[in-house]
């Protein structure tokens, strides 16, 4: 690895070594400090603030990721970059998955889509991405608005360049009571995804409150306070609705 590489710096909130959720096999995932979107169900609203993070280099990073090797390789595992949002710092996570490949690592990356232009740094970072694992919040664009702040088009165009590149995808869709769970937008979600010959599955993500007490520790109301997680009926419901566009559909 040159000096260069090796001293790059990136902004981090937190590690998990040892997860099992973010990508397929055991995952060192990364949480990358920093995000646009401001989704009134996020768990992590602490990795928003760019300023607040830890800086890391990617050799510290690869020196810790090489201590876990022998547990991540068997099970088909890797490193998984997320965030807040990851590609805020693509030029760092690029770098990082090309140290990862150089070891025999395989590498994913967990998005919320959005990209305005597609740089150089964007573009190395998807050809060193073996999986990404993009976040369609919803695909009614008003809703998503009131849901996170911002307008969705920019995550559908790069849900439809992931398309054209052929990149390998995960869609993950968490199903939030009175945002995302009625039948009408199951139907867009399975037909905007429906010709896309990459995606993989499609993982239906049931909201939580786990991270309420972060709001508050912020000093934040938190407003879906008196939402409850989606019944086991309403999974299988959105399941059948997105499944009938001929994806894998899990939860």
């Amino acid at each position: 690895m040159t000096t260069s590489l090796a001293s790059a710096t990136g902004s981090i909130h937190s590690i998990e070594s040892f997860g099992t959720v973010d990508g397929p096999g055991i995952r060192f995932i990364v949480f990358f400090q920093g995000c646009v979107m401001r989704c009134l169900y996020c768990h992590n609203p602490d990795t928003w603030d760019i300023k607040a993070g830890r800086l890391i280099t990617i050799d510290e990073l690869m020196q810790e990721i090489i201590s876990y090797k022998h547990f991540l390789i068997p099970n088909g595992g890797g490193v998984t970059a997320s965030g807040g949002e990851a590609m805020l710092q693509a030029e760092f996570i690029s770098q990082w998955f090309k140290a990862c490949h150089s070891a025999g690592i395989s590498t994913c990356l967990d998005t919320n889509g959005y990209v305005k232009r597609y740089t150089q740094h964007i573009i190395d970072l998807l050809q060193e991405t073996d999986l990404v694992m993009l976040d369609l919040k919803q695909i009614n664009n008003d809703t998503h608005k009131k849901l996170t702040g911002i307008s969705n088009q920019y995550t559908l165009n790069f849900a439809r360049y992931l398309q054209q590149q052929n990149k390998p995808t995960w869609i993950r869709y968490v199903v939030v009571p009175g945002w995302t769970d009625d039948d009408n937008s199951a139907h867009l979600l399975g037909q905007f995804t429906q010709s896309m010959q990459n995606i993989e599955k499609i993982e239906l993500l049931p909201f939580h409150k786990l991270g309420e007490h972060k709001w508050q520790n912020l000093g934040w109301k938190y407003k879906l306070e008196s939402t409850q997680p989606p019944s086991s009926e309403t999974l299988k419901r959105i399941q059948h609705i997105i499944a009938s566009y001929g994806h894998k559909v899990t939860y």
